[in-house]
Protein backbone atom coordinates (compact mmCIF):
# COMPACT_ATOMS: atom_id res chain seq x y z
CA UNK A 1 0.00 0.00 0.00
CA UNK A 2 2.66 2.29 1.02
CA UNK A 3 4.38 1.89 -2.36
CA UNK A 4 1.18 2.17 -4.15
CA UNK A 5 0.69 5.76 -2.39
CA UNK A 6 3.95 7.22 -3.58
CA UNK A 7 2.85 9.83 -6.50
CA UNK A 8 6.75 10.23 -6.90
CA UNK A 9 8.60 7.45 -5.61
CA UNK A 10 11.86 9.78 -5.88
CA UNK A 11 11.29 12.67 -3.92
CA UNK A 12 12.93 12.87 -0.51
CA UNK A 13 9.71 12.26 1.31
CA UNK A 14 8.91 9.04 -0.97
CA UNK A 15 12.59 7.87 0.19
CA UNK A 16 12.37 8.63 3.76
CA UNK A 17 9.22 5.98 3.82
CA UNK A 18 10.64 3.49 1.11
CA UNK A 19 13.74 3.24 2.67
CA UNK A 20 12.21 3.29 6.42
CA UNK A 21 8.15 1.96 7.31
CA UNK A 22 7.12 -2.01 6.57
CA UNK A 23 10.57 -3.87 7.64
CA UNK A 24 8.76 -5.53 10.75
CA UNK A 25 12.55 -5.65 12.47
CA UNK A 26 14.32 -2.64 11.09
CA UNK A 27 13.32 1.09 10.38
CA UNK A 28 10.75 2.83 11.65
CA UNK A 29 9.16 -0.38 12.89
CA UNK A 30 11.49 -1.07 15.10
CA UNK A 31 11.66 1.61 17.43
CA UNK A 32 9.16 1.53 20.39
CA UNK A 33 5.75 1.81 20.39
CA UNK A 34 4.75 5.22 22.32
CA UNK A 35 1.01 5.39 23.87
CA UNK A 36 1.81 8.91 25.63
CA UNK A 37 -0.18 10.42 28.75
CA UNK A 38 -0.69 13.50 28.48
CA UNK A 39 -3.42 16.15 29.52
CA UNK A 40 -5.18 19.26 28.26
CA UNK A 41 -3.78 22.85 28.52
CA UNK A 42 -6.28 24.27 30.78
CA UNK A 43 -7.06 27.78 31.94
CA UNK A 44 -4.94 26.96 35.29
CA UNK A 45 -2.51 25.04 33.66
CA UNK A 46 -1.94 28.18 31.10
CA UNK A 47 -2.13 30.77 34.60
CA UNK A 48 0.86 28.40 36.15
CA UNK A 49 2.91 28.82 33.17
CA UNK A 50 2.53 32.47 32.89
CA UNK A 51 3.61 32.69 36.43
CA UNK A 52 6.94 30.64 36.11
CA UNK A 53 5.57 27.59 37.23
CA UNK A 54 7.32 24.55 34.83
CA UNK A 55 4.44 22.10 33.61
CA UNK A 56 3.15 19.28 35.21
CA UNK A 57 1.46 16.15 34.83
CA UNK A 58 -0.77 13.86 37.76
CA UNK A 59 1.22 10.68 38.59
CA UNK A 60 -2.61 9.02 37.95
CA UNK A 61 -3.19 10.45 34.55
CA UNK A 62 -3.61 7.37 32.19
CA UNK A 63 -2.09 6.72 28.53
CA UNK A 64 -4.47 8.14 25.77
CA UNK A 65 -5.78 4.52 24.55
CA UNK A 66 -6.41 1.74 27.06
CA UNK A 67 -5.17 -0.77 24.52
CA UNK A 68 -8.65 -1.99 22.90
CA UNK A 69 -9.33 -2.24 19.60
CA UNK A 70 -13.20 -0.21 19.11
CA UNK A 71 -15.81 -2.60 17.91
CA UNK A 72 -17.69 -0.67 16.17
CA UNK A 73 -17.30 2.57 13.82
CA UNK A 74 -18.61 5.06 16.25
CA UNK A 75 -16.10 3.58 18.82
CA UNK A 76 -13.27 4.66 16.03
CA UNK A 77 -14.08 7.69 15.27
CA UNK A 78 -14.16 8.45 19.20
CA UNK A 79 -10.67 6.92 19.80
CA UNK A 80 -9.29 9.45 16.39
CA UNK A 81 -11.00 12.37 18.12
CA UNK A 82 -8.73 11.48 21.35
CA UNK A 83 -5.64 11.54 18.73
CA UNK A 84 -6.68 14.21 17.10
CA UNK A 85 -6.41 16.46 20.44
CA UNK A 86 -4.16 14.71 22.46
CA UNK A 87 -1.34 12.91 20.90
CA UNK A 88 0.91 15.30 21.25
CA UNK A 89 3.33 15.14 17.68
CA UNK A 90 6.48 16.58 19.98
CA UNK A 91 7.42 18.51 22.87
CA UNK A 92 7.33 22.37 21.90
CA UNK A 93 9.46 24.76 23.38
CA UNK A 94 8.26 27.47 21.34
CA UNK A 95 4.41 26.96 22.65
CA UNK A 96 5.81 26.79 25.87
CA UNK A 97 7.48 29.88 25.77
CA UNK A 98 4.16 31.50 24.39
CA UNK A 99 2.51 30.28 27.46
CA UNK A 100 4.96 31.65 29.76
CA UNK A 101 4.05 34.99 28.04
CA UNK A 102 0.21 35.54 27.49
CA UNK A 103 0.94 38.48 26.13
CA UNK A 104 1.88 37.47 23.22
CA UNK A 105 -0.47 34.05 22.38
CA UNK A 106 -3.30 36.01 21.14
CA UNK A 107 -1.21 37.99 18.72
CA UNK A 108 0.47 34.67 17.28
CA UNK A 109 -2.94 32.37 17.19
CA UNK A 110 -2.45 30.54 19.98
CA UNK A 111 -6.17 30.24 20.88
CA UNK A 112 -8.67 29.44 24.06
CA UNK A 113 -11.73 28.71 23.54
CA UNK A 114 -14.78 29.43 25.75
CA UNK A 115 -14.11 26.99 28.59
CA UNK A 116 -10.35 28.33 28.60
CA UNK A 117 -8.81 25.05 27.00
CA UNK A 118 -5.79 25.54 24.17
CA UNK A 119 -6.81 23.38 21.60
CA UNK A 120 -3.70 21.79 20.06
CA UNK A 121 -1.51 21.95 23.21
CA UNK A 122 -1.09 19.56 25.81
CA UNK A 123 0.99 18.73 29.10
CA UNK A 124 2.41 15.45 28.67
CA UNK A 125 5.33 12.96 29.32
CA UNK A 126 7.60 12.92 26.53
CA UNK A 127 9.85 9.95 25.95
CA UNK A 128 12.22 10.10 28.21
CA UNK A 129 9.64 10.93 30.82
CA UNK A 130 10.02 14.87 31.14
CA UNK A 131 6.95 16.52 31.89
CA UNK A 132 6.79 19.07 28.46
CA UNK A 133 4.53 21.24 26.44
CA UNK A 134 4.06 19.62 23.12
CA UNK A 135 1.61 20.05 20.07
CA UNK A 136 -0.94 18.00 18.29
CA UNK A 137 -2.81 18.10 15.21
CA UNK A 138 -5.60 20.16 16.47
CA UNK A 139 -2.90 23.48 16.85
CA UNK A 140 -3.11 23.61 13.12
CA UNK A 141 -6.84 21.71 12.13
CA UNK A 142 -8.98 23.11 14.53
CA UNK A 143 -9.91 27.11 15.10
CA UNK A 144 -11.91 28.74 17.80
CA UNK A 145 -14.95 30.88 16.44
CA UNK A 146 -17.37 32.31 19.23
CA UNK A 147 -15.84 30.69 21.96
CA UNK A 148 -16.45 27.04 19.89
CA UNK A 149 -13.72 25.11 18.83
CA UNK A 150 -13.98 23.85 14.79
CA UNK A 151 -12.57 21.29 13.82
CA UNK A 152 -10.92 20.86 10.82
CA UNK A 153 -10.79 24.35 9.88
CA UNK A 154 -7.55 25.57 9.60
CA UNK A 155 -5.80 28.13 11.77
CA UNK A 156 -5.14 31.04 10.14
CA UNK A 157 -4.28 32.75 12.66
CA UNK A 158 -1.53 30.71 14.03
CA UNK A 159 1.50 32.88 13.15
CA UNK A 160 4.32 30.06 14.30
CA UNK A 161 7.16 31.64 12.10
CA UNK A 162 6.44 34.95 14.45
CA UNK A 163 6.49 33.06 17.51
CA UNK A 164 9.66 31.69 16.73
CA UNK A 165 11.28 34.58 15.56
CA UNK A 166 10.23 36.23 19.21
CA UNK A 167 11.43 33.24 20.87
CA UNK A 168 15.14 33.51 19.86
CA UNK A 169 14.68 37.29 20.05
CA UNK A 170 14.02 37.13 23.74
CA UNK A 171 16.65 33.79 25.17
CA UNK A 172 18.85 35.22 22.36
CA UNK A 173 19.27 31.62 21.24
CA UNK A 174 21.25 31.39 18.18
CA UNK A 175 19.15 30.94 14.64
CA UNK A 176 20.16 30.51 10.91
CA UNK A 177 19.93 34.18 9.85
CA UNK A 178 18.74 32.80 6.76
CA UNK A 179 16.09 30.45 8.54
CA UNK A 180 15.03 34.07 10.31
CA UNK A 181 14.84 35.81 7.00
CA UNK A 182 12.55 32.84 5.82
CA UNK A 183 10.30 32.65 9.16
CA UNK A 184 9.56 36.41 8.87
CA UNK A 185 7.82 35.85 5.29
CA UNK A 186 5.81 33.06 6.65
CA UNK A 187 2.91 34.98 7.83
CA UNK A 188 0.13 33.90 9.52
CA UNK A 189 -1.56 30.11 8.78
CA UNK A 190 1.50 29.72 6.41
CA UNK A 191 4.89 27.73 6.91
CA UNK A 192 7.50 25.44 5.50
CA UNK A 193 7.38 21.85 6.48
CA UNK A 194 8.91 20.24 3.50
CA UNK A 195 12.50 18.18 4.11
CA UNK A 196 14.26 20.20 1.70
CA UNK A 197 15.98 23.50 1.12
CA UNK A 198 13.69 25.25 -0.85
CA UNK A 199 11.85 28.13 0.15
CA UNK A 200 8.23 26.83 -0.21
CA UNK A 201 5.99 27.43 2.36
CA UNK A 202 2.38 26.51 2.03
CA UNK A 203 -1.17 27.49 3.81
CA UNK A 204 -2.42 25.60 6.39
CA UNK A 205 -5.18 23.40 4.36
CA UNK A 206 -8.61 22.67 5.79
CA UNK A 207 -9.68 19.09 6.44
CA UNK A 208 -13.54 18.84 4.90
CA UNK A 209 -13.73 16.10 2.90
CA UNK A 210 -10.62 14.11 2.81
CA UNK A 211 -12.90 10.85 2.17
CA UNK A 212 -13.29 12.17 -1.87
CA UNK A 213 -9.75 13.38 -2.49
CA UNK A 214 -7.60 11.32 -4.96
CA UNK A 215 -4.24 12.69 -3.48
CA UNK A 216 -3.35 14.19 -0.35
CA UNK A 217 -1.35 17.20 0.18
CA UNK A 218 -1.61 20.42 -1.86
CA UNK A 219 1.43 18.82 -4.32
CA UNK A 220 -0.28 15.33 -4.68
CA UNK A 221 1.87 13.41 -2.92
CA UNK A 222 0.39 10.72 -1.85
CA UNK A 223 -2.34 9.30 -3.89
CA UNK A 224 -5.20 8.33 -1.74
CA UNK A 225 -5.54 4.68 -3.00
CA UNK A 226 -7.19 3.26 0.24
CA UNK A 227 -8.07 4.17 3.97
CA UNK A 228 -5.24 2.73 4.78
CA UNK A 229 -3.11 5.40 2.60
CA UNK A 230 -4.30 8.32 4.60
CA UNK A 231 -3.53 5.77 7.72
CA UNK A 232 0.16 5.22 6.91
CA UNK A 233 0.41 9.32 6.11
CA UNK A 234 -0.76 9.56 9.45
CA UNK A 235 1.39 7.36 11.19
CA UNK A 236 4.09 8.49 9.48
CA UNK A 237 4.27 11.75 10.27
CA UNK A 238 3.51 11.39 14.05
CA UNK A 239 6.52 9.37 14.50
CA UNK A 240 8.31 11.94 12.11
CA UNK A 241 7.56 15.20 13.95
CA UNK A 242 8.78 13.37 16.91
CA UNK A 243 12.43 13.36 16.03
CA UNK A 244 11.94 8.88 14.86
CA UNK A 245 12.26 8.33 18.64
CA UNK A 246 9.05 6.65 18.67
CA UNK A 247 5.85 5.38 16.90
CA UNK A 248 2.42 5.19 17.66
CA UNK A 249 0.08 2.01 17.65
CA UNK A 250 -1.28 1.36 14.25
CA UNK A 251 -4.65 1.45 15.68
CA UNK A 252 -4.50 5.02 16.61
CA UNK A 253 -3.43 5.86 13.05
CA UNK A 254 -6.10 4.26 12.05
CA UNK A 255 -8.35 5.68 14.15
CA UNK A 256 -6.86 9.71 13.42
CA UNK A 257 -7.79 8.59 9.54
CA UNK A 258 -11.23 7.57 10.06
CA UNK A 259 -11.81 10.81 12.56
CA UNK A 260 -10.95 12.87 9.31
CA UNK A 261 -13.19 11.02 7.33
CA UNK A 262 -15.80 11.98 10.03
CA UNK A 263 -15.38 15.47 9.59
CA UNK A 264 -17.62 18.34 8.16
CA UNK A 265 -17.84 21.87 8.10
CA UNK A 266 -20.20 23.90 9.85
CA UNK A 267 -23.37 25.48 8.43
CA UNK A 268 -24.06 28.53 6.06
CA UNK A 269 -25.90 31.03 8.52
CA UNK A 270 -28.66 32.01 6.41
CA UNK A 271 -29.79 35.11 4.96
CA UNK A 272 -31.62 37.25 7.40
CA UNK A 273 -33.38 39.37 5.03
CA UNK A 274 -35.86 37.88 2.08
CA UNK A 275 -34.41 39.75 -0.48
CA UNK A 276 -30.97 39.20 -0.03
CA UNK A 277 -31.98 35.59 0.14
CA UNK A 278 -33.73 35.77 -3.26
CA UNK A 279 -30.70 38.06 -4.66
CA UNK A 280 -28.41 35.26 -3.34
CA UNK A 281 -30.64 32.06 -5.14
CA UNK A 282 -30.28 34.04 -8.60
CA UNK A 283 -26.45 34.69 -8.28
CA UNK A 284 -25.68 31.16 -6.92
CA UNK A 285 -28.03 29.37 -9.34
CA UNK A 286 -25.99 31.62 -12.71
CA UNK A 287 -22.56 30.57 -11.27
CA UNK A 288 -23.52 26.84 -10.58
CA UNK A 289 -23.80 27.11 -14.19
CA UNK A 290 -21.08 28.92 -14.92
CA UNK A 291 -19.04 26.02 -12.56
CA UNK A 292 -19.99 23.28 -14.38
CA UNK A 293 -19.29 24.32 -17.68
CA UNK A 294 -15.58 25.59 -16.84
CA UNK A 295 -14.50 24.84 -13.54
CA UNK A 296 -15.95 21.20 -13.14
CA UNK A 297 -12.89 19.58 -15.32
CA UNK A 298 -10.97 19.90 -12.44
CA UNK A 299 -12.92 20.24 -9.34
CA UNK A 300 -15.29 17.56 -10.22
CA UNK A 301 -15.04 15.23 -7.48
CA UNK A 302 -18.30 15.32 -3.83
CA UNK A 303 -15.66 17.74 -2.21
CA UNK A 304 -15.54 19.82 -5.76
CA UNK A 305 -11.72 18.75 -5.23
CA UNK A 306 -10.02 16.73 -8.10
CA UNK A 307 -6.73 14.92 -9.64
CA UNK A 308 -3.57 16.99 -9.65
CA UNK A 309 -2.78 18.22 -12.59
CA UNK A 310 0.36 19.56 -14.46
CA UNK A 311 1.95 22.85 -12.62
CA UNK A 312 2.82 24.28 -15.95
CA UNK A 313 -1.09 24.12 -16.29
CA UNK A 314 -1.93 25.99 -13.10
CA UNK A 315 1.01 28.49 -13.47
CA UNK A 316 1.07 29.37 -9.81
CA UNK A 317 4.27 29.43 -7.94
CA UNK A 318 6.05 26.20 -8.84
CA UNK A 319 8.57 25.65 -6.01
CA UNK A 320 6.35 23.14 -4.22
CA UNK A 321 5.38 21.20 -7.43
CA UNK A 322 8.94 21.05 -8.51
CA UNK A 323 10.74 20.89 -5.01
CA UNK A 324 13.04 17.52 -3.83
CA UNK A 325 11.03 17.22 -0.86
CA UNK A 326 7.32 16.32 -1.56
CA UNK A 327 6.99 17.53 -5.40
CA UNK A 328 5.57 15.71 -8.27
CA UNK A 329 5.03 18.14 -10.85
CA UNK A 330 1.73 18.52 -9.87
CA UNK A 331 -0.86 20.54 -7.84
CA UNK A 332 -4.26 19.26 -6.30
CA UNK A 333 -6.99 21.26 -7.39
CA UNK A 334 -8.27 21.72 -3.63
CA UNK A 335 -11.42 20.81 -2.30
CA UNK A 336 -13.81 23.40 -2.18
CA UNK A 337 -16.62 22.80 0.65
CA UNK A 338 -16.99 26.06 2.69
CA UNK A 339 -14.03 27.63 0.18
CA UNK A 340 -16.28 31.05 1.80
CA UNK A 341 -13.76 30.43 4.94
CA UNK A 342 -10.48 29.24 3.41
CA UNK A 343 -8.90 32.16 2.74
CA UNK A 344 -5.99 33.19 1.90
CA UNK A 345 -6.19 31.36 -1.53
CA UNK A 346 -3.79 28.48 -3.95
CA UNK A 347 -1.36 26.15 -2.24
CA UNK A 348 0.38 29.24 -0.68
CA UNK A 349 -2.16 31.77 0.11
CA UNK A 350 -0.85 34.64 -2.41
CA UNK A 351 -4.73 35.57 -2.65
CA UNK A 352 -6.73 37.57 -0.17
CA UNK A 353 -10.56 36.63 -1.23
CA UNK A 354 -12.50 34.65 -3.42
CA UNK A 355 -12.87 38.30 -5.98
CA UNK A 356 -9.63 38.55 -6.21
CA UNK A 357 -8.97 34.93 -7.41
CA UNK A 358 -11.15 35.90 -10.43
CA UNK A 359 -10.01 39.09 -10.56
CA UNK A 360 -7.56 40.11 -13.62
CA UNK A 361 -5.85 42.81 -11.70
CA UNK A 362 -4.28 40.40 -9.43
CA UNK A 363 -2.11 39.42 -12.34
CA UNK A 364 -1.05 42.75 -12.93
CA UNK A 365 2.56 44.38 -11.53
CA UNK A 366 1.03 47.06 -9.59
CA UNK A 367 -1.12 44.38 -7.45
CA UNK A 368 -1.14 45.54 -4.10
CA UNK A 369 -3.78 43.38 -1.78
CA UNK A 370 -1.70 40.54 -2.04
CA UNK A 371 -0.72 39.24 1.84
CA UNK A 372 2.98 37.88 0.84
CA UNK A 373 3.37 41.65 -0.67
CA UNK A 374 3.08 43.47 -3.86
CA UNK A 375 3.01 42.84 -7.15
CA UNK A 376 1.59 40.23 -9.58
CA UNK A 377 0.26 36.97 -8.50
CA UNK A 378 0.35 34.58 -11.29
CA UNK A 379 -1.51 31.57 -12.26
CA UNK A 380 -5.06 29.81 -12.17
CA UNK A 381 -6.25 32.81 -14.91
CA UNK A 382 -9.17 30.82 -14.71
CA UNK A 383 -11.99 33.25 -15.09
CA UNK A 384 -10.39 36.16 -14.68
CA UNK A 385 -11.18 36.79 -18.23
CA UNK A 386 -15.23 36.89 -17.22
CA UNK A 387 -17.50 39.70 -17.11
CA UNK A 388 -17.24 41.64 -13.76
CA UNK A 389 -21.12 39.58 -13.61
CA UNK A 390 -20.14 36.06 -14.03
CA UNK A 391 -17.20 36.31 -11.53
CA UNK A 392 -19.55 37.73 -8.81
CA UNK A 393 -22.03 34.84 -9.49
CA UNK A 394 -19.17 32.00 -9.61
CA UNK A 395 -18.20 34.17 -6.20
CA UNK A 396 -21.84 33.52 -5.05
CA UNK A 397 -21.54 30.13 -5.96
CA UNK A 398 -18.59 29.13 -4.50
CA UNK A 399 -19.48 30.94 -0.65
CA UNK A 400 -22.59 28.73 -0.95
CA UNK A 401 -20.56 25.23 -1.15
Amino acid sequence: MLVASLANPTNSYSRQRLTNYGFETRGWDALPIWNPRSAPVTRDVADALAHGARPTLPDATAPLWNGRRPTTMRGWIDLGRDVFFGYPLRAEVFMEFALAHPELTADVGVQSDGAGLRPGLRVFADVDGRVRVGITCAVCHSSVRDGDTVVGAARRAFDYGRLRLIYYRTTREPVDPELARRMERWGPGRADVTEDEAEDPVAIPDLWGLRAQTALTQAGTIRHVAPSALAIRQETQLLDSNHQRVRPPRELAWALAMYLYALEPPAHPEPRDPREAANEVRAVSAGRALFVNHCHDCHSNAAFGGRPVPYGDVGTNAALATGAARGTGRYRPPPLVNVRDAAPYLHDGAVPTLEDLLNPDRLSSTYSRGPLGAGAVPGHTYGTDWSAGDRAAVVAYLRSL
